[in-house]
């Protein structure tokens, strides 16, 4: 199975500035991954064909050019199962197929379908030979925005350490250049999370009881150009140690304390 990756330039948050497409082929099948925008590159490979086109997630920055790519080949394209009316909204295009976690793409030896929630609700993974496409799950160099209220930080955390055991040789993530320590960047991903809960943590402890609050205590660098991803990835936080009780959490206040 080959994957080609084309980086493709468009309004995203990612300090890349650009969002990863990938076209996975095997024998005469065809699968386009998060085609963002077009650019003369991807038009070039969708003009050989596609059979088939899917997303990691329907972030905006990830689907801009589905409709177009779709309608010009007869693709049929596929969403997570549940998430049809979200996938509409985001893309302008009803899908023909769903999938679910196990759902087997039909290119060439199979695309498998893994769920990789936490940095949106629809977040997947796709298992393509020996190439694992995982969107915003994973990022080489920096973090993944967890931010509610679509983050959802324990899902997040479970998606990481689900692919750390599989133990892949490279990841195809959705912003940046492959990543070949698949392995020690979902370890350092993982500890990044944790670490970042314990500074909220003692935040709170410390007396701090409103989200700006929390926010101000818990990062030690200038946020203020990302201060409203700072604050949802605060609160997705509270909302795990609100599940775990290690919290108490009035969302309507945005008040927390200490359990």
């Amino acid at each position: 199975m080959h994957v080609t990756r084309v980086s493709v330039p468009v309004a995203t948050r990612a300090p890349t500035g650009a969002t990863n497409a990938y076209l996975v082929s095997e024998g005469d099948d065809r699968l386009l991954v998060d085609p963002a925008a077009r650019t003369a590159e991807l038009d070039e490979l969708v003009e050989e064909g596609v059979d088939h086109i899917a997303v990691t997630h329907t972030h905006s920055d990830h689907v801009g050019a589905v409709a177009d790519y779709a309608q010009e080949t007869g693709a049929a394209v596929w969403c997570r199962r549940g998430r049809e009316r979200e996938f509409e909204a985001a893309t302008g295009i009803e899908p023909d197929r769903t999938f679910v976690e196990g759902t087997t793409i039909p290119v060439g030896s199979g695309v498998e379908v893994l769920d990789t929630p936490g940095h949106a609700r629809d977040h997947v993974t796709f298992v393509a030979g020996d190439d694992y496409l995982t969107g915003d799950l994973a990022v080489a160099e920096g973090s993944v925005v967890v931010g509610a209220p679509e983050g959802d930080v324990r899902a997040y955390l479970v998606a990481l350490r689900r692919l750390h055991a599989r133990n892949p040789d490279t990841l195809a993530p959705g912003h940046g250049p492959v990543i070949s320590d698949s392995r020690a960047t979902l370890a350092r991903l993982v500890a990044h999370r944790n670490a970042r809960e314990a500074k909220i943590l003692d935040a709170i402890h410390a007396g701090n009881e409103t989200v700006d609050a929390v926010t101000d205590a818990a990062y030690d660098k200038d946020i203020s150009a990302v201060r409203d991803l700072a604050r949802a990835t605060v609160v997705a936080h509270i909302e795990k140690l609100a599940a775990e009780r290690r919290v108490s959490w009035d969302a309507d206040e945005e008040r927390v304390v200490p359990v």
